[in-house]
């Protein structure tokens, strides 16, 4: 038996801590950086595209660039920030000490900084980084790939395997280490979307795992599961991938919804409106996204019936999300409400998302996606589901958490001119390009038609305008922890002036979304 030494410091209580506190801002902070990694390729697309013509960059790097932020918007900046929530917030939630598997959760975070650090070193390599789109078909991402495509498969290992353990852990957490009384039915919704979200991932990574194992073969070892001349098919790899990519999308959404459902019952002052229907909901949309993945690929030549399946599945995915809608908006009807900045964002989300539900709803209808398929309407459509879904929730959880996590209080104004700024920027930029989509522009092409010009360089200008609002949020969140203004100790607060009551001790669960005196 060694002597003990004490707790780890400086570097070293951040590479072994096994507090879940410790992992969940470290996974805040990760996430944070992949944004602004992330967001910096998106001004290298939006600048070349400020006009048409080629100006700034080769069309291959254009094309890496295009795949390398989504890649890491997706898996390097919105799922690990909701994991950094969840970590944070779920033990406190339910009662618990910590995660059930702190060990794990300390390597599921330590190994996703070299899974990025790879991804991102392959713009590096000889031939360049992957150049084949976010969602890597092949044969492009196998037989016309270069060199890096081995280290691109592996960061998707790696990452894959990060997001595993990470729900492993949020499962085996909230299914056995709840508080005394705290029955499903009285888990706070964000808990419930992370266990939702959590079994999505533990069912859908595997999948993502075998289609990149099969593009691997497929590169080295001369398989043809991909590969038509081989006796394999190329549309065999979308049906694998959308398999993943479709519930990938809800693993991103859930979390945002369990946020927005705790923000506006505070601000509204009264219980959330539909807590029974708001677990159903979360519950069926789940199930719902794995029987609705060929609806990204009505072009690939399907029999008119599996259409017409894909096409009813998809559009019934819009009753337990409209659900959730009318709940919110019932919660804040006659509600007390008070705008400070994470209601502000809470109501861009459910404003901005409902319009991203709608042109999704327009992309369901097999017929019309003829049309929009691999045009700006569906890039359009996504981002305002990932934008002004998943980044505004998150913008918004920082914002009405950041004080429960340091003891002292944002700057309102400036948060406030963030929200302003970032909701402007962000339909300056997405608005318009339902319209030069819907004109027949391409996604994924560094040049383009005269006639889509003037909408493209408002796009571009909206880019520019919403990249910037996010340096203002780091600034006020650094502002806050560094010198941010601080409160009597025997209060809590969520965010919002005069939203002050006494705590008692320790805190019920709902002092994290709704003042005692209105349950």
């Amino acid at each position: 038996m060694g002597e003990h030494h004490g707790p780890a410091k400086g570097i070293m209580r951040w590479l072994t801590t096994t507090n879940h506190k410790d992992i969940g801002a470290m996974y805040l902070w990760f996430s944070f950086a992949m944004f602004l990694m992330g967001g910096s390729f998106a001004m290298i697309i939006r600048a070349e595209l400020f006009q048409p013509g080629l100006q700034l960059v080769e069309p291959g790097f254009f094309n890496q660039m295009t795949t390398m932020h989504g890649l890491v918007m997706v898996f390097g900046a919105i799922m690990p920030s909701f994991v950094g929530l969840a970590n944070y917030l779920i033990p406190m939630m339910i009662g618990a000490p910590d995660m059930a598997l702190p060990r794990m959760n300390n390597w599921s975070f330590w190994i996703l900084p070299p899974a990025f650090l790879i991804l991102a070193g392959t713009l590096f390599m000889e031939g360049g980084g992957p150049n084949f789109g976010w969602t890597f078909y092949a044969p492009l991402s196998t037989t016309y790939a270069p060199p890096s495509v081995t280290f691109f498969i592996f960061g998707v290992h790696i990452m894959g395997l990060s997001s595993i353990m990470g729900s492993i852990n949020i499962i085996a957490t909230v299914v056995n280490m709840r508080a005394p009384g705290m029955t499903y039915m009285k888990m706070p919704l964000f808990v419930w979307t992370w266990l939702i979200t959590a079994f999505l991932l533990v069912a859908v990574m595997p999948v993502l795992a075998g289609a990149v194992t099969m593009m691997l073969m497929d590169i080295h070892f001369g398989t043809s599961f991909f590969s038509a001349a081989g006796g394999g098919d190329p549309v065999l790899f979308q049906h694998v991938f959308w398999f993943f990519g479709h519930p990938e999308v809800y693993i991103i959404i859930l979390p945002a919804f369990g946020v927005i459902s705790h923000i506006i019952p505070a601000f509204s002052r009264k219980a959330l409106f539909g807590y029974d229907s708001m677990v159903y909901a979360t519950a069926s949309i789940a199930f719902l996204s794995f029987i609705v993945w060929a609806h990204h690929m009505y072009t690939v030549g399907m029999p008119v019936a599996g259409e017409l399946f894909f096409m009813y599945a998809t559009t019934l995915i819009a009753v337990p999300t409209a659900a959730k809608v009318f709940n919110w908006i019932t919660t804040m009807y006659r509600g007390s409400l008070s705008f400070e900045t994470p209601m502000l964002f809470a109501i861009g989300f459910v404003v901005l998302f409902t319009i991203g539900g709608f042109t999704g709803l327009m992309l369901s209808i097999a017929p019309a996606d003829f049309q929009y398929h691999d045009t700006y309407f569906v890039v359009a459509h996504f981002h305002y589901t990932m934008v002004a879904g998943a980044i505004f929730a998150m913008s918004a959880s920082i914002y009405f958490w950041i004080h429960k996590w340091t003891g002292r209080r944002y700057n309102e104004a400036m948060g406030k001119a963030h929200f302003w700024i970032s909701f402007l920027g962000f339909n300056l930029t997405f608005f318009p390009q339902h319209f030069v989509g819907l004109a027949g522009m391409p996604r994924r092409i560094p040049d383009y038609a005269l006639q889509f010009a003037d909408f493209n360089m408002m796009s571009s200008i909206g880019a520019f305008i919403y990249g910037a609002s996010q340096l203002l949020f780091l600034y006020n969140v650094v502002a806050t922890i560094r010198s941010g203004k601080k409160d009597d100790a025997k209060k809590t607060w969520d965010g919002a002036e005069g939203l002050e009551w006494e705590v008692p001790s320790p805190a019920p669960y709902h002092t994290y979304s709704v003042p005692p005196q209105v349950k």
